[in-house]
């Protein structure tokens, strides 16, 4: 096999409107996150950073110059108002809002680290969170304050600061958005412990910082590319969720990686770009948040983007040239009339990473948008993007690109040795975007990290050009005969049918071959088995060809809206008990 190094430097037709894009990735700019912040905010200080778009269109919105001086307030609040050490943890559970970066740039300016964490997560999984972090602090929308009596006695955070989704919106819309959701919706709960509201919180940062003469930039001179920026947990699909840790150099580098890839179709300060996928996963994060700050985009910030509809309003009242998300929100606008009639007409680029993107998505939506739609790859403890199919020169659909710079990768057996050129492996990485390790965690980071590699548990190829495409998930590998089959090949296959809205593809026990392909299916329309199992004949090897279809309303997702084969294993496994004895999932 040729070494990474070449196949990331042998990049043919690939070009951005500056030059070649090449492995070679640039000093950074900035010592620390909060050195990117503030000087993106002086530098766009007049513009339009953030607005929170409701279902409805109401909406609020803060310029850079706001949004720096709410997020220097709060990191005096932070500092001189709780007391908090630098690298304190201080826990940020909110759904895209304009609180959210006002809160994490507020954490980075006062050196402390940010735990993200799903708002949508049970008292059990925030405590477990919270306890595994450290956490001290926490800010959290007042939608979900009931969970915290059972969960706060059990962790360290002794202060919270709650703020609303309606928080920096104009007076009187404010009203009218807390009322529909406290007295209409009822969905804003008693607070029954005591919370500082955020609007008093950054109200005491300021009388603090002028009384007591702070230098905010005091808070993070000494920051460097080695200091602990965020602790970014991994989602939990396979497990109970570790912290990766992130440091600001490994962000910092990922920004410059992805503007290495994207800067073709970023103007600064002339982008806006609509965010779905929530900030506090770490695609959003690194990609709407950090990346776009940093050259002066708008961001159009939606709460909640189920149902599809509540995009509506963003996508028409917007110019939005930017969007970013995974398979299943793409597929879910290509299935909405207003969208389809009516696609934005500034739209510049789509990006798509979480998920694997299928190939008639992406095909539907350059012919609906005229547009790009590009897949990437990343994982949490890549800070996370690792390729990226380039928007100008070769775009090879269904992969994932080419490596972004000062990236290398490795393609491995199970011995850790690696495959032929075109031949699967297990694909590890080595860069300055990968984590420093899993908080607490030495005996699996030392699993994830061998030898400065970051085993991500992924199987691609890598062709001539040097573009990967990833096969599978490791764990989800299915195994029929002795013969691998990977559900993303089947559910791509599956997808290209018309009357199919979703699938999801998942191995279970079988006691002839040991397992068989199942594959559960959302439809559009009027469709049947034998259909599909002749369609899949057609395209796929024998073995390969779901052997048990179910059609079903719904698949269950995460909250980026990932499918969850997990979930559909276990309620097989839990509807047909017996089965377990047959044999068992791959692993």
């Amino acid at each position: 096999m040729e070494s990474p190094q070449d196949a990331a430097e042998d990049r043919p037709g690939v070009h951005n409107e500056s030059g070649p894009i090449t492995a070679e990735l640039p000093p950074p700019e900035h010592p620390s996150l909060a050195a990117l912040i503030s000087a993106s905010a002086a530098r766009f200080a007049s513009q339009k950073a953030f607005t929170s778009c409701m279902p409805n269109g109401m909406n609020g919105a803060l310029s850079y110059a706001q949004v720096n001086e709410a997020s220097d307030a709060f990191a005096v609040y932070l500092r001189e108002g709780l007391g908090l050490a630098p690298g304190s943890r201080v826990a940020v559970q909110l759904p895209n809002c304009l609180s959210y970066p006002v809160a994490v740039f507020g954490i980075l300016k006062a050196g402390c680290v940010l735990v993200n964490t799903n708002p949508l997560y049970t008292a059990s999984e925030m405590t477990q969170q919270f306890r595994d972090s450290g956490a001290e602090a926490l800010v959290i929308v007042d939608l979900f304050v009931d969970k915290l009596p059972e969960v706060l006695p059990r962790t360290a955070i002794r202060h919270v600061v709650v703020t609303s989704l309606a928080q920096f919106f104009p007076p009187v819309v404010r009203q009218v958005v807390k009322a529909v959701l406290k007295y209409w919706n009822r969905v804003i709960p008693p607070c029954r412990i005591e919370a500082t509201p955020i609007g008093q919180a950054l109200a005491e940062g300021k009388r603090l910082r002028q009384a007591r003469g702070v230098e905010v930039a005091g808070y993070w001179r000494e920051l460097g590319p080695d200091s602990l920026a965020a602790l970014q947990y991994t989602g939990g699909t396979t497990g109970i969720a570790k912290g990766a840790m992130l440091s600001h150099g490994n962000l910092l580098a990922n920004v410059a990686q992805i503007e290495a890839m994207a800067g073709s179709h970023i103007s600064d300060g002339e982008e806006c770009v609509l965010t779905a996928l929530p900030l506090y996963h770490i695609f959003a994060f690194s990609v709407n948040l950090l990346a776009f700050f940093k050259h002066g985009a708008h961001n159009v910030l939606v709460p909640n983007p189920r149902p599809i509809q509540n995009l509506q309003r963003a996508i028409e009242n917007f110019p939005i040239s930017w969007i970013s998300g995974v398979n299943t929100l793409f597929n879910a606008l290509l299935n909405e009339e207003w969208f389809t009639l009516y696609p934005p007409r500034r739209l510049r680029a789509a990006a798509a990473g979480g998920t694997a993107l299928h190939a008639a998505v992406a095909e539907r939506w350059e012919k609906v948008t005229g547009t790009p739609l590009v897949e990437g790859y990343g994982l949490t403890e890549s800070s996370p993007v690792v390729s990226f199919n380039p928007l100008v020169g070769l775009r090879k659909p269904g992969s994932i690109g080419i490596l972004v710079p000062g990236t290398e990768v490795r393609l491995v057996d199970s011995h850790g040795q690696p495959v032929a050129r075109g031949e699967p492996g297990e694909l590890t990485v080595r860069g300055p975007q990968v984590m420093q390790g899993y908080w607490q965690q030495p005996e699996a980071t030392a699993q994830a990290l061998r030898d400065g590699w970051l085993y991500t548990g992924d199987v691609a190829t890598m062709d001539e050009d040097g573009y990967l495409r990833i096969v599978d998930r490791k764990k989800d590998l299915i195994l029929v005969s002795g013969f691998n089959v990977y559900p993303n090949e089947v559910e791509d296959c599956i997808a290209l049918l018309d009357a199919v809205h979703e699938v999801g593809v998942i191995g279970v026990p079988d006691p002839d071959t040991g397992e068989a392909v199942r594959a559960y299916i959302v439809t559009r329309g009027e469709l049947d088995r034998d259909t599909v199992k002749a369609h899949c004949r057609e395209h796929l090897a024998r073995y390969k060809v779901p052997k048990q279809i179910a059609f079903v309303d719904d698949l269950p997702k995460s909250p980026i809206g990932k499918v969850l084969r997990k979930d559909l294993r276990a309620e097989y496994l839990k509807d047909h008990p017996d089965a377990t004895t047959a044999g068992s999932p791959a692993c």
